[in-house]
């Protein structure tokens, strides 16, 4: 007892010690890789391998390395010792092991195999379900549940297959090992029997005492070996585990920005040089995105870079920050190649803005904070403030310290972006980089922003791409691009006098109404001069706080930032745990699920789940029946008539035979027949799970409890869970009472005095059994809600490791990782000192078993009152048959656990949405939509009670008319669209097409009529023909449509240009194409499902100038004919919409054509003001 809690303890010790460093540094060295390398490798599995690579590491270090050592020592000692005692028949028993062991590993072998592709397949379903319920209002919008459902059903079929062949071999392997077992008991009593009668004639000196030692201690050693094989397959896994993490540890990043290396100049200027680069992104080697670059950028100078979607803008942007190297040519900063300069260093001079902001999953003061270390909260303010992002800040009910949302989600993008632009603000960069910093801003919103941008890069060094091109006319220079070259060069007034490249750019954004070629030059030379006077009146109004901020003592703000971070870590973490009791609290308070329920789900596989009952019944009979044979063997041996012991001997080792071929054909059919019934039911459970998950309603999926994360680990966790309570759980307990219940009658059948003194070891045996079992198969001691928590933070900061990099954040989250771990590794060391009291007892309890009944049947013999084979049955069966109930017990399933899966489960199935897609309720209009109105709509999120969107807001669209939505960000344009693709019902006020409420309608039929292109295109990782489909679901749509579509999107010829053209796969979420052309597919998936109505919310805010001209004319041929709603920052793009709509703060303060709205110059005028 005292060994075994003292190797159990300090291994788990070693282990956990070696992990908790090792984690550490698994997540340093993933945050020091350079970008090139998650380009070629995908970053979920990093993410997964954070927590299920290390865990299988320490499953193969910790307490399963001593178990080894245990269970081999033994074998060791107990094949010595049935040597010393035997060895003729010590051989002839091992004779048969081989072949056991031959058989086992073959077996083995294929077994894994099929695990292995069983677990891939799950694998390959749970990335479908990851990527599409991160994606769910684009499913739904078009309608895509079925084909969803399909794809994630087929990958299901697969695995179950996998899992039934599984099963059927694992059937296989254990029937052949029961059989060769009893194969070498019936071969040691046969010859057994013969030594021993030959030993009488004088030719040995065998008794049936040497024979009871020999066949126990070989007995023990093949179960001890039997029982060390499990850990070869811990130990394989570790080993491939290990070397992946080591793969990654030991690995030099090529772009390293932990490294100490590199020059850290005490200052800088700014200036920034290309010379003659060339370069290809490392995962599209044949698509040269740069060829010969060369430009340069002065001190305090700002110079734009424009040109056509993927001519290599946003990539300068990248190579100045280091994220790649160049095949050639050279990056220079102050005439240093950036090279040769400090990584670390080089980030923290280069505030960044990108395209499409990324926030992590805190406050919006933290996600401020995470631009400069040891900011105050007077700074935050002051940042958000110049960012035109403190007004609606403090209107939230928690201001500065609402919390975001995974990746932002709970704020609108205009928001998201003035967040990221306060958080670039904060830092006080010397160098900016500005890749479309406004372009999810609306008008007014971008006016004061780029105002605010504009004076904050004086005396710095700015370098801005820009696809509006309004926005950069006072840039000191402009670099206009095409096809990876420097096409032009100069001012706005040098290049439009030039009227090539650039001058087509600009023109091609001019308002066919505005353009007047003959004054187009002044126009300009005015423009640049008002822009010029604009900046310096804001720079002069916003002197004061930049003073204020440069005034402030850095180590006050340090020391007043540390002390107020600590803090709100710590309330961060309190409600985070909170969430996380909370939740744990709900999943306890669902009603329990009868298993009569669970059963039925697996009622039409009832034949199998009969045949497997049967067989565990059967199985159940085999250790009495070995107890009594054992017993009866023994008493054949004190038979004095050779010729009858003989005999004897011949018939057990028969019998013993025959026992074996049951054991083998019952354990078989046991296995396989609940394989296939388990396997089929965690099927149909995920199956049914996914269905119901995207039956439920977008506010449904707004609740942070059913976040992608969780509903993902119910999908693959509770599903699986839900076996343990059907299945091989069933088999398990009708082969544990079988055993049991004959055990105990055979006990008080040969002698109720000794089967009643070991009856009360019965709950210890099987305690002690159990516990040991548990800890056998058991998981490491780590588990934790602590450590699931800290993956979290793991998987945050991998999947945006681009934003990380850019804020040069990589220790900083090293470090919060590696605190996250402090908790669960506490946790841990306790765990184990309570994992080696139980092994101790667990070695300790059958030994005083054995020896209790022993002792008392030794006395029961001695006085003449019982046989001595009879003390044997009655102590093999009972405890013997009790050691094989409590180790089939700890190795079947978790039944509360399944309950509570089960719980979780139906409680989904059963839920009612509020808004039901799948149902076929509800009206369906014939013919076109010719009116849609919206009357006195209120309306707030569901997850945000105390924020009104919606207050009395109406407005109406007629068949083939268009109608503009325009205003401020956040002021409720995106949620008319989300009530007319029923994400959401409205509280108040009514939502009707051609007169009839919205609600009143099918589901499905009115998405099937809306064609939506969001602000932010969500695209699949499937081909882009695939993509393009997408926008139909309800037929099969032909490549010839593809194509139309592709070219009314201005998509196609870029689709040709490429290797695999529409067979190329967009990667996940589209990040192998950029946001622009992410746009142009997006719209050619609205495009080709031909809808009635238009739904367009910022269709062209990503385009380039030339690529948004085109798109612009075909969305406008499009729109011929058809009813559309569109919302718009832009507002050249929306003046020949037949009514337009100003929104403010909810209601609807204008309407009106463009010129009745020009004409009253209210809120339309001063909007499109700000926007010129």
């Amino acid at each position: 007892m005292l060994m075994g809690y003292i190797f159990v303890t300090s291994m788990n010790y070693a282990a956990e010690g070696q992990v908790f460093r090792l984690r550490g540094m698994f997540l340093r060295s993933i945050l020091s890789q350079e970008i090139a390398w998650f380009d070629t490798h995908q970053t979920n599995d990093f993410a997964s391998r954070v927590t299920e690579d290390l865990n299988k590491l320490q499953e193969g270090i910790g307490e399963k390395v001593g178990m080894f050592i245990f269970f081999m020592t033994t074998f060791l000692a107990s094949l010595i010792n049935a040597f010393v005692h035997g060895w003729e028949l010590t051989l002839i028993i091992l004779s048969v092991f081989p072949l056991l062991g031959i058989s086992t590993g073959l077996i083995a072998k294929v077994t894994t195999s099929l695990t292995s592709a069983e677990l891939q397949k799950y694998g390959k379903a749970g990335s479908i379900a990851e990527e599409v319920l991160s994606s769910i209002r684009t499913v739904l919008a078009f309608g895509g549940e079925a084909k969803e459902i399909k794809r994630y059903e087929d990958n299901l079929v697969y695995a179950r297959n996998a899992g039934v062949k599984r099963g059927l071999m694992t059937g296989v392997g254990v029937g052949v090992m029961w059989l060769f077992i009893y194969a070498a008991y019936a071969l040691a009593f046969w010859y057994g029997t013969g030594l021993i009668l030959d030993s009488r004639a004088g030719n040995g000196d065998y008794d049936p005492s040497k024979l009871i030692i020999v066949f126990f201690s070989v007995l023990m050693g093949a179960m001890n070996v039997g029982q060390s094989a499990p850990y070869w397959e811990a130990f394989t896994v570790a080993r491939g585990a290990a070397a992946t993490i080591f793969s990654i540890v030991e690995r030099k990043s090529a772009i390293d920005p932990s490294s100490k290396e590199g020059k850290m100049p005490h200052s800088i200027t700014g200036t920034i040089e290309l010379r003659d680069v060339h370069f290809s992104y490392p995962s599209r080697p044949d698509v040269k995105v740069l060829q010969g670059v060369s430009l340069k950028v002065e001190p305090g100078q700002t110079v734009a870079l424009v040109g056509s979607s993927g001519c290599g803008k946003s990539t300068c942007i990248q190579l100045i920050q280091r994220f790649y190297d160049t095949a050639s040519g050279d990056v220079m900063l102050d005439g240093e190649l950036i090279q040769d300069l400090n990584i670390g260093w080089l980030r923290d001079q280069i505030g960044v803005v990108g395209q499409e902001p990324v926030l992590f999953g805190t406050t919006i003061a933290e996600n401020i904070r995470y631009g400069r270390d040891g900011v105050s909260m007077a700074e935050i303010e002051a940042a958000a403030k110049e960012a035109n992002a403190h007004d609606f800040i403090m209107k939230l009910p928690k201001k500065y310290e609402t919390q975001v949302g995974d990746r932002g989600v709970q704020m609108s993008g205009g928001q998201k972006q003035r967040v990221a632009i306060a958080r670039a603000l904060v830092k006080q960069p010397r160098i900016l980089l500005l890749d479309e910093a406004t372009s999810a801003l609306d008008n007014q919103s971008e006016a004061i922003v780029q105002q605010a941008l504009d004076k904050v890069r004086r005396g710095r060094t700015t370098v801005i791409v820009a696809h509006r091109l309004s926005t950069i006319r006072s840039a000191d220079k402009i670099v206009a691009f095409n096809k990876g070259l420097v096409a032009e060069v100069g001012t706005h007034k040098e290049l439009m006098k030039h009227k090539s490249f650039y001058y087509n750019l600009v023109t091609a954004q001019i308002p066919p109404s505005e353009r007047k070629s003959s004054k187009a030059d002044k126009e300009d030379v005015e423009s640049d001069s008002s822009d010029e006077e604009n900046v310096i009146s804001v720079a002069e109004l916003s002197q004061d706080i930049m003073d204020d901020l440069v005034s402030k003592s850095p180590v006050a703000l340090a020391r007043t930032s540390s002390t107020r971070q600590s803090l709100r870590r710590r309330r961060t973490s309190t409600k985070a745990s909170r969430h996380s009791k909370e939740t744990e609290k709900e999943k306890e308070n669902l009603p329990t699920v009868p298993l009569s329920r669970i059963m039925k789900m697996n009622s039409t596989e009832w034949p199998y789940m009969l045949a497997g009952a049967l067989g565990s019944a059967i199985q159940g009979t085999i250790v009495p029946l070995y107890a009594i044979m054992f017993g009866e063997v023994l008493g054949s041996l004190s038979t004095a008539d050779e010729v009858e012991a003989r005999k004897q001997g011949d018939y057990y080792a028969v019998l013993f035979l025959i026992i074996g071929l049951i054991a083998a054909v019952s354990m078989f059919v046991q296995a396989y027949m609940f394989a296939i019934s388990g396997e089929t039911l965690t099927s149909r459970m995920r199956k049914l799970t996914f269905a119901a998950m995207l039956r439920q309603e977008v506010g449904w999926f707004d609740e942070e409890k059913n976040s992608v994360g969780a509903l993902c680990s119910r999908l693959s966790g509770d599903a699986a869970s839900v076996q343990g309570a059907t299945g091989s759980r069933i088999g398990t307990i009708i082969q544990a009472l079988t055993t049991l219940g004959v055990s105990i009658c055979l006990a008080l059948y040969y002698d109720w005095r000794l089967g009643l003194i070991s009856f009360p070891f019965i709950p210890f045996v099987l305690i002690a059994v159990y516990l040991q079992s548990k800890i056998l198969m058991g998981q490491s001691v780590t588990e934790s809600e602590s450590l699931q928590d800290a993956g979290k933070l793991a998987i945050e900061c991998i999947t945006n490791i681009r934003t990380v990099a850019s804020l040069h954040k990589e220790q900083y989250f090293a470090d919060e990782y590696s605190a996250a771990l402090l908790k669960p590794h506490l946790q841990a060391l306790k765990k184990s000192h309570l994992r080696g009291i139980a092994f101790g007892f667990a070695q300790a309890v059958p030994f005083f078993a054995y020896a209790t009944t022993m002792l008392y049947g030794g006395h029961l013999v001695d006085v003449g009152q019982i046989s001595y084979e009879d003390v044997f049955k009655v102590a093999e069966a009972l405890i013997l048959g009790t050691m094989m109930v409590g180790q089939a017990v700890a190795f079947a399933p978790n039944y509360s656990k399944a309950r509570v899966a089960a719980s979780q489960i139906f409680h989904l199935l059963d839920r009612h949405p509020q808004i039901d897609s799948s149902a076929g309720t509800g009206l369906r209009l014939s013919g076109d939509i010719s009116t849609i109105e919206l009357q006195g709509v209120h309306f707030v999120y569901p997850t945000r009670p105390d924020t009104t969107i919606l207050q009395g807001l109406g407005v109406r669209v007629d068949r083939g008319k268009t109608l503009a939505l325009v205003g401020s960000s956040g002021c409720g344009k995106s949620t008319i669209i989300s009530l007319l693709e029923r994400f959401y019902n409205a509280q108040k006020g009514t939502v009707s097409i051609n007169g009839q409420d919205i609600e009143a309608l099918n589901v499905g039929w009115v998405r099937q009529q809306l064609g939506l292109v969001s602000q932010e295109p969500v695209l699949f990782d499937l081909t882009i023909e695939e993509n393009i489909a997408y926008g139909d679901n309800t037929r099969r749509v032909e490549h010839q449509e593809v194509v139309a579509a592709a070219k009314k999107a201005n998509i196609h010829a870029f689709i040709e240009s490429l290797p695999d053209k529409y067979n190329t796969r967009v990667g996940a979420k589209g990040t192998q194409l950029s946001g622009g052309q992410k746009q142009r597919v997006a719209i050619a998936r609205a495009l080709v499902r031909n809808p009635s109505v238009l739904l367009l919310d910022e269709a062209t805010s990503a385009l380039d100038t030339e690529s948004e001209k085109v798109v612009q004319e075909a969305l406008e041929q499009a729109q011929a004919g058809r009813t559309s709603i569109v919302i718009a920052h832009r507002l050249s793009t929306i003046q020949g919409a037949d009514t337009i709509a100003v929104i403010q703060a909810g209601q609807v303060v204008e309407v009106g054509t463009h010129s009745e709205l020009m004409e009253k110059k209210g809120h339309y005028y001063s909007l499109y003001q700000t926007n010129h």
